[in-house]
């Protein structure tokens, strides 16, 4: 198992930036098999004055999007590409068995984890779970592309 990978190699990796940039840190991963990345949750994201005032509740789809973007890097890892390049991306094609068992908050971290369950050729089929302090709130079973030289 390999450990730590902080932002910065986020940032080279993913295309994605504020305010959709979502993992802070990879704590550990193993290649074609399993990554966990945090998500530090705070107030001041922008999603927060509008879900819900009075009380901010992370939105569903972005813990999704959270767990996407941690099983994509697993993807790109296991690639061994630590720099996206611009003619390649990497999405999110399909979302199966989702369910959201308790509400993030601000203060929370968020675990993000996910297991490769099936890889061919660019499509790869992840077993998701986000939790908080060790709690599931939020599973799902994702399928993310990468397609490389195809962007223009």
């Amino acid at each position: 198992m390999t450990t730590e990978k902080d932002i910065n190699f986020i940032l080279h990796a993913l295309p994605h930036r504020y305010p959709f940039l979502l993992p802070d840190r990879i704590l550990n991963y193993e290649i074609d098999k399993s990554i966990l990345a945090l998500k530090n949750v705070t107030i001041c994201e922008p999603h927060f004055p509008g879900h819900f005032p009075g009380n901010p509740v992370m939105p569903g789809v972005l813990q999704i999007e959270a767990l996407a973007q941690t099983a994509g890097l697993l993807m790109l890892l296991s690639a061994g590409v630590e720099t996206l390049p611009p003619t390649d991306y990497i999405f999110l094609a399909g979302m199966d068995n989702c369910r959201f068992r308790q509400p993030v908050t601000p203060g929370d971290q968020l675990m993000l984890h996910a297991e490769l369950e099936r890889k061919a050729r660019h499509i790869s089929r992840f077993r998701t779970r986000a939790t908080v302090a060790d709690k599931n709130v939020c599973e799902a079973v994702l399928t993310i592309v990468y397609k490389q030289g195809e962007r223009g």
